[in-house]
């Protein structure tokens, strides 16, 4: 950048480097203290000198004779970790930690000597980035889940504890290749590509972004990456001079229209080739705009000039026009981005942007130095990405769940919608008003009944395009469904969606437990108080009498073992008491032999069942048999509705399973379907339910609209699995926009 040259050198000298394989870093010696006080000195004359040099000779003693996987003493990393953030200039407190922050995990140092030698800012800020345990990604994603849980919530409160991480993950990756096993190299690489990198470009830090993910492809698919750089050095040779000729005319055009510029071309980095060809698929000599150029000028006003001038000269290509000034990206980036032919007729990208915007793309967050001035460092409280993975992480109890809830709002290019009032909702490609509802507020997301999309009614599972404008219809009585976690893209979206119905699942356990135990009791002529549960809870070591009553209502424990725990006399008769007393009229229709074969357990030997045809139960599925008497006995899911208006129920049920060693009937489960309407429809479903062994015996048609109708399928599975898999493939298919299965 004119005027930087300290600052341009540096960052050149951090560049990753174009080789065939993986460019591994060069031994260079250790940074001295003087040279990083000089480093940091060249951009901020008020550099703490002190706190740097005891940050430098205390690292250094604290880790001794440590060596890494390279054979380098283990002090190398921190220094070169305080030298990336020298580079991208950062404040003494933040070096200091990038000094220190390995101390406490691998020293035995503790965060309160940290805060007494260094002072309270230099502990927090270690604290937040100290590393736990390194562990295997397949085998411990629990930690490793937990580990991006509190390297957020650090964030949150401060953005450079976020910084130091991906300046420490940086180096990691450039001396990747001295680590011997291959899994722990393609582990490390694969956190890379799906965490680190994301988190860089969501701060703007777009160069560390293309380094880290450059390093990680050259692990994780090293040929493809050698394959796509040796194509760019074969183009190389064959078009000699081809960017500086075109940069020439470039600058010739602009300059005519009297606008000044600075313009410089670049081949696209080899990882955004590679996915261009797999999103495209097609191959490298097919892609025909594999240059950019940009183009920076002096003010925002001589932007849209200059894009006025390149489109009056050349022609633009439809749909490829981006206006990232007026609607700056989530990270504050800024830029025009537009596709022509241009100079000698190549198809290539240019990039128009300011200096200013120019610096701020390239460093990010670390550009604006708000914590230079001495003001307090709240830089994370701007970034509304980082409030709503703070969101999903409060709805989300398990660490994998909020780890995959929150790669979906990493991974993702942006559309841009607007509320009726005007103001701009920023969501991932692919969002639905069902995102755009939680976007809003998280009680709308809530109790959304319907979307209008520019004045028009539209289904819920929509996507939404970039300049939408977008209405939310609510209802004080709605409420999420399960279906919407099927469509929603948003993090925020799905945390929230399952929150609910956890909760919901919750209550109806909790419920059905506490019904089953008085079921049990009363069929014991027993009598069973709160206390006393509460002591059968301490013996089976839960947390609370819900978290026992939840246990039993899912079938995580016997409620008949909760009831001895607490009646111990009643294990003596634990083979011959029955759940639910038959009544005296129920006889046998047959003999009654010894069952072995019958695929239903917890029914007298000889006693007629039938499968019931409103809910439709197949194996696998929780089940309870109404008794009638005089009749067979019919056999309900557990959560049918018709079980809800069985009368006298406590007198009528038994609870059944199914017999693991017999085998059991194909039997139809009842799918509800809805289907895009169009010819070509119902064939489409049925072929894909035959590829998966299923067999429809019975067709009934609901609801129709001019876009959607609603079928009823009753098909023949094998049980709950087959099931799951043939709804897997029916949601796959292009024409169906949702399934469900009915419940009675």
């Amino acid at each position: 950048m004119p005027g930087e040259p300290v600052l341009e050198e540096a960052m050149a000298a951090e560049a990753p480097r174009k080789t065939e394989g993986p460019a591994p870093a060069a031994r260079r010696p250790i940074m001295r203290q003087y040279e990083l006080v000089e480093l940091v000195r060249s951009y901020d004359p008020d550099v703490d000198e002190d706190l740097l040099n005891r940050a430098y000779v205390f690292a250094m003693k604290a880790h001794g004779s440590q060596l890494r996987a390279s054979g380098d003493p283990y002090f190398h990393h921190p220094v070169e970790v305080a030298g990336i953030l020298a580079r991208y200039r950062l404040d003494s407190a933040t070096i200091a930690t990038g000094l220190l922050h390995d101390v406490v995990e691998d020293t035995g140092v503790s965060i309160e000597e940290i805060e007494r030698l260094f002072g309270r800012t230099v502990a927090r800020l270690v604290d937040g980035v100290t590393k736990l345990h390194k562990l295997e990604l397949q085998s411990v994603q629990s930690a490793q889940a937990e580990n991006f849980r509190k390297l957020l919530l650090a964030m949150s409160d401060d953005i450079r504890v976020l910084l130091v991480k991906l300046a420490d993950r940086l180096h990691n990756m450039r001396t990747l290749h001295f680590i011997r096993e291959p899994a722990r190299r393609r582990r490390i690489a694969a956190e890379t590509m799906e965490i680190y990198a994301p988190l860089a470009e969501r701060i703007g830090m777009e160069r560390m972004k293309a380094e880290l993910e450059d390093l990680a492809f050259a692990e994780l698919w090293p040929e493809a990456r050698a394959g796509i750089l040796h194509r760019l050095q074969h183009l190389q040779r064959d078009d000699t001079g081809l960017v500086e000729r075109i940069v020439g005319e470039l600058r010739k055009v602009l300059a005519d229209a009297g606008i000044e510029a600075e313009i410089y071309g670049r081949e696209k980095s080899p990882l955004s080739i590679w996915r261009k060809m797999q999103r495209k698929n097609v191959s490298f000599e097919q892609l025909s705009d594999i240059m950019a150029f940009r183009i920076m000028v002096g003010s925002v006003a001589e932007c849209y000039a200059a894009l006025g001038v390149i489109h009056g000269a050349y022609a633009m290509l439809p749909g490829r026009f981006k206006d990232f000034i007026s609607t700056p990206k989530p990270n504050g980036y800024r830029s025009l981005h537009t596709t022509v032919i241009g100079p000698l007729q190549k198809k290539i990208e240019i990039q128009i942007r300011t200096r200013e915007m120019h610096e701020e793309a390239e460093l990010g967050v670390a550009a604006h130095w708000a914590y230079k001035q001495g003001e307090p460092v709240t830089e994370g409280r701007r970034y509304r990405w980082i409030r709503e993975l703070l969101e999903i992480l409060e709805h989300a109890p398990e660490p994998d769940e909020f780890l995959e809830n929150t790669k979906l709002d990493l991974y993702r290019d942006q559309v841009f919608c607007f509320t009726p009032r005007g103001d701009l909702i920023v969501l991932p490609r692919g969002a639905t008003p069902i995102d755009f509802a939680y976007a809003v507020h998280s009680e709308i997301g809530d109790r959304c009944i319907g979307a209008k999309v520019d004045g028009r009614m539209v289904p819920l599972d929509t996507r939404l395009e970039n300049g939408d404008q977008v209405e939310i219809l609510t209802s004080a009585r709605a409420a999420p469904t399960p279906e919407w976690e099927r469509f929603v893209v948003t993090g925020k979206a799905r945390a929230r969606i399952r929150r609910y119905l956890r909760t919901q699942q919750r209550d109806f356990f909790l419920a059905r437990g506490r019904e089953l135990i008085q079921r049990l009791a009363k069929a014991e002529r027993v009598q069973v108080t709160e206390r006393q549960l509460d002591q059968a809870r301490q013996a089976f070591n839960y947390r609370s009498l819900e978290d026992l009553l939840v246990a039993i209502g899912e079938g995580r424990i016997a409620g008949r073992l909760v009831l001895e725990a607490i009646r111990p006399e009643l294990k003596q008769s634990r083979g011959a008491a029955k759940v639910i007393p038959f009544p005296r009229g129920l006889r046998s229709q047959r003999p009654a032999p010894e069952v072995t074969d019958s695929p239903i357990v917890g029914l007298p030997a000889g006693i007629a069942f039938q499968f019931a045809g409103c809910c439709h139960p197949v194996r696998g599925d929780e089940i309870v048999g109404v008794i009638r008497t005089g009749r067979p006995v019919n056999i309900h899911r557990r959560d049918c509705k018709v079980l809800a208006r069985v009368e006298d129920r406590e007198h009528r049920l038994v609870e059944l399973g199914w017999n693991t060693r017999a085998s059991a009937p194909r039997a139809a489960a009842r799918l509800r379907v809805l289907a895009v309407n169009q010819p070509g429809v119902l064939g489409a479903i049925s072929t894909t339910i035959g590829q998966q062994g299923g067999n429809i015996t019975d067709v009934k048609f609901g609801r129709r609209n001019p876009d959607l109708y609603e079928l009823f399928l009753d098909i023949e599975v094998e049980g709950v699995e087959h099931l799951h898999r043939l709804k897997a493939a029916l949601r796959m298919s292009s024409v169906v926009t949702a399934v469900e299965r009915m419940r009675g």
